[in-house]
C-alpha cells in the first residue's frame, strides 16, 4: 500500500501533480482542485498522502493534503455508484470539511452544486453515509476542521476575494480564531487573518 509520497513537483495541472522522489522514481497523482492550490512551485519539496484504486484497465494514485481529506475520499468511494473520478470532483467543488458537513446535514442543495450529483445521487449519499462520518468530525492529524460560523465564512470568502487561495484563506482565519480572535466580528476577524498571512 502506497500511503504516502515525498519529492519534488515535476509538473502539475489544474487535476493531477508529478512527483520525483530521491529514489529516482517519478509518480503522477491525480487530486482535487483544492491540492493544486497549495502546492509549491514546480522544483519545491512536496510530501502528499495517497490512495491507490487498482482496477482491471490499471492502477491510479490519488494525492491529498492531509490524512483528514484521504479519509474522507476513502468515506465517500464507499457510497453506491461513487467511483474515484467523481469523489475526486466532489473534493473539488467543495472542501472535505463542507462535504462531510453537507452529508452529515443531508444538504442537497450543496451536494447537488457538485457536476454529476443529481438529486437522486446526493439523496443516496446522504443515506450510505450520513450516519458513517461520525469519527472525521474529530480528525487529530492536523487538517483541523474549516472556521465555522458566518463571521468565519464570511472571512474566508473576503480573503479568496483579495486573491488568498480558499486553502490559504482557511488556513488563516483558523489560525486566527486559535490564536484568540474567537467570537469577534467578521472585520476584525479578516484584520487578524491578514496578521497572521503577514507574518508567515
Amino acid at each position: 500500500m502506497i500511503s504516502q509520497i515525498a519529492g519534488k513537483v515535476v509538473a502539475k495541472d489544474l487535476d493531477r501533480v508529478e512527483v520525483m522522489t530521491q529514489g529516482g522514481v517519478g509518480y503522477e497523482l491525480a487530486i482535487p482542485l483544492g491540492v493544486y492550490e497549495s502546492l509549491p512551485k514546480e522544483g519545491a519539496a512536496v510530501t502528499l498522502h495517497t490512495h491507490l484504486v487498482v482496477k482491471e484497465d490499471g492502477w491510479q494514485l490519488f494525492g491529498f493534503s492531509t490524512p483528514y481529506e484521504r479519509r474522507v475520499f476513502q468515506k465517500v468511494l464507499a457510497a453506491k455508484g461513487v467511483g474515484p473520478a467523481l469523489a475526486i470532483g466532489m473534493l473539488s467543488t467543495l472542501t472535505a470539511e463542507r462535504l462531510v458537513r453537507a452529508i452529515r446535514e443531508r444538504d442537497v442543495p450543496t451536494l447537488q452544486s457538485v457536476p454529476r450529483v443529481g438529486r437522486k445521487k446526493a439523496e443516496q449519499l446522504i443515506l450510505d453515509l450520513a450516519d458513517k462520518l461520525d469519527e472525521l468530525q474529530s480528525s487529530g492529524d492536523g487538517a483541523g476542521p474549516r472556521p465555522e460560523g458566518a463571521g468565519a465564512e464570511d472571512a474566508v470568502r473576503a480573503l479568496v476575494s483579495l486573491g488568498y487561495t480558499s486553502a490559504d484563506a482557511e488556513r488563516a482565519v483558523r489560525q486566527a480564531i486559535d490564536g484568540g480572535a474567537r467570537g469577534v466580528s467578521a472585520p476584525e476577524l479578516i484584520r487578524a487573518a491578514l496578521a497572521k498571512i503577514g507574518g508567515r
